[in-house]
């Protein structure tokens, strides 16, 4: 049926179908105007429809639908949207419905409004769209039958639950007879043999307004840094892998993140949380930012000596970006144990390096590690501006002051990333920093890295990628500097799923010389869901 024989046609009934032909594709079954179940409302005047003209050549139809047969409906925002095409299937709702409309007439004994001549036309075009019809009530009922069921058994209306898995396999060694620490002390004699490695979580996202974010993540892990032999056999200067490095350990499901962001102006997001990373909101990159996407070796996903306070905190955090514009500002307040109103205790989040600068003497649950709480002597400041003036290149520069075990520091760095080719990207960090009243004394430590990063290496949404840094760069700790490399490539095998082979080399591990070369080898399986 082709839509002309209906425009030649000059009754009303009839330039209804021809009308329904231009339904909008979300609108098929919407036409009493006691219903309003897809955003539409019934119209008494085709003057309430913002894009429909006298000008245009199906006016005279929808003049007639609206005022003369009252089956009209518009959407909400007073438009019509007469142009969308639609299928079969949508005309014949949208002429039942009209049907209904007109069976309603006559019942109220108004049927003098429908001459003989239209009815005719409407039982021709009942017989001809019967099998559509017919269908569509199948189809009607089982989408009833499926509504019934998930409403019955859905888990919550706001909250969505996402995961992740991954699973790995590791192994490394080293050359020479032993490695030592930055002291001088011994830590490994021989290789540590190959490992397992899991870690779960679970994501739950709840909003409440739409434009607001309740997150609460359950999570699991292995054996925690001790499970990968980068950490094990260099444990100071982040050479371990970061999806090791700070989850939960020893198999036990725990809360790993819980905060609460929503937005006070379109261009303002505040979060607050009683368990953060500070990782999760500051120092991020596109192309090395997601131990479990990219790069894995802690020191190369985030600038190593900006996060003394790495691990679980409390906290809250600004980001700012006037009008949407090119600068985006970010500050943050985070402080460890802050559930702790004492001065006692385990002390968790503070990164590797600090048990080097800051050694604890005693046992670490009851030694004086100085005041806990919201506002105690371990937290960080952290101000991050950003400046994207192209889509193909950021800079971020940084600031960060506060105190370890009531020590204070002082960082400035910056991190940029540039995508030099169509798939093809690079990645910059640099760090200078002060760390007061360390057992080395006042220390001015240094850090760099640089990456280049190749999507669809190979394969149609591949990634590959090479990176090198020295994480500490610091003359009065060792004799030299330590340099970690990594390559990796990261396969997709389906939509959720992803293999990735990781090689990672580091020379003069904890900035001594005569330690020999580690090398190692990861498999990375990765699960979302």
């Amino acid at each position: 049926m082709s839509i002309h024989p209906f425009k030649a046609i000059r009754s009303s009934l009839f330039n209804l179908s021809l009308l329904c032909l231009f339904w909008s594709y979300s609108s098929p079954v919407v036409a009493k105007p006691e219903q309003n179940l897809t955003g539409m409302e019934a119209l008494t005047g085709v003057d309430q429809l913002s894009d429909v003209r006298p000008t245009d050549w199906a006016f005279q139809a929808v003049q007639s639908l609206a005022e003369r047969y009252g089956c009209l409906t518009g959407y909400l925002n007073g438009s019509f949207q007469g142009d969308r095409s639609l299928t079969r299937y949508e005309f014949a709702a949208g002429l039942n419905s009209c049907l209904d409309q007109v069976n309603q007439l006559i019942l109220d004994n108004t049927g003098n409004r429908v001459s003989r001549s239209d009815l005719e036309t409407l039982q021709r075009l009942q017989l001809e769209f019967a099998s559509e019809l017919a269908t569509l009530q199948n189809r009607m009922e089982a989408l009833e039958i499926r509504t019934r069921a998930l409403e019955a058994n859905q888990f919550t209306t706001t909250t969505k639950l996402t995961g992740q898995v991954i699973m790995v396999v590791n192994a490394g060694g080293f050359t020479g007879n032993e490695l030592i620490d930055p002291k001088g002390t011994q830590i490994a004699t021989s290789s540590p043999t190959p490992t397992t490695i899991y870690r779960v979580a679970l994501d739950f996202n709840t909003s409440f307004i739409g434009t607001d974010l309740l997150r609460v993540r359950l999570g699991s892990a292995s054996g925690g840094a001790n499970d990968n032999a980068g950490a094990v056999l260099e444990p100071n200067f982040g050479s371990g892998l970061d999806f090791s490095s700070k989850p939960p350990s020893n198999g036990n499901f725990e809360i790993t993140r819980l905060y609460y962001t929503f937005r006070p102006l379109s261009d303002l997001s505040v979060s607050i949380g009683p368990d953060i990373r500070v990782t999760d909101y500051v120092d991020l990159n596109r192309y090395a930012n997601l131990g479990f996407r990219d790069f894995s070796t802690e020191a190369l996903v985030n600038n190593y000596i900006l996060f003394p306070i790495s691990g679980p905190t409390t906290g809250a955090i600004i980001a700012w970006n006037p009008a949407k514009g090119p600068v985006t500002i970010r500050a943050l307040y985070a402080a460890a144990d802050a559930a702790n109103p004492t001065n006692q205790g385990l002390l968790k989040g503070t990164a590797p390096f600090i048990r080097l600068l800051y050694p604890i003497q005693g046992n670490p649950a009851t030694v004086n590690l100085g005041d806990r709480g919201l506002f105690g002597d371990t937290y960080q400041g952290l101000f991050e501006a950003e400046y994207t003036p192209w889509s193909n290149f950021t800079m971020r520069f940084q600031y960060s002051e506060g105190a370890v075990y009531n020590r204070a520091f002082q960082v400035f760095a910056v991190n940029t990333e540039l995508t030099i080719a169509k798939n093809v990207g690079f990645v910059g960090r640099y760090g200078y920093s002060n760390y007061d009243d360390t057992t080395f004394g006042n220390l001015h430590p240094q850090y760099w890295m640089a990456g280049i990063v190749i999507q669809d290496a190979g394969i149609k949404g591949a990634l590959a990628g090479f990176a090198v840094a020295q994480p500490f760069i610091e003359s009065r700790i060792g004799n030299t500097t330590q340099t970690d490399f990594e390559a990796f490539y990261n396969v997709p095998v389906h939509d959720a799923i992803r293999l990735t082979p990781v090689l990672q080399v580091i020379t003069n591990p904890s900035n001594q010389q005569v330690n020999g070369t580690i090398i190692t080898g990861t498999l990375r399986a990765v699960f979302s869901f």
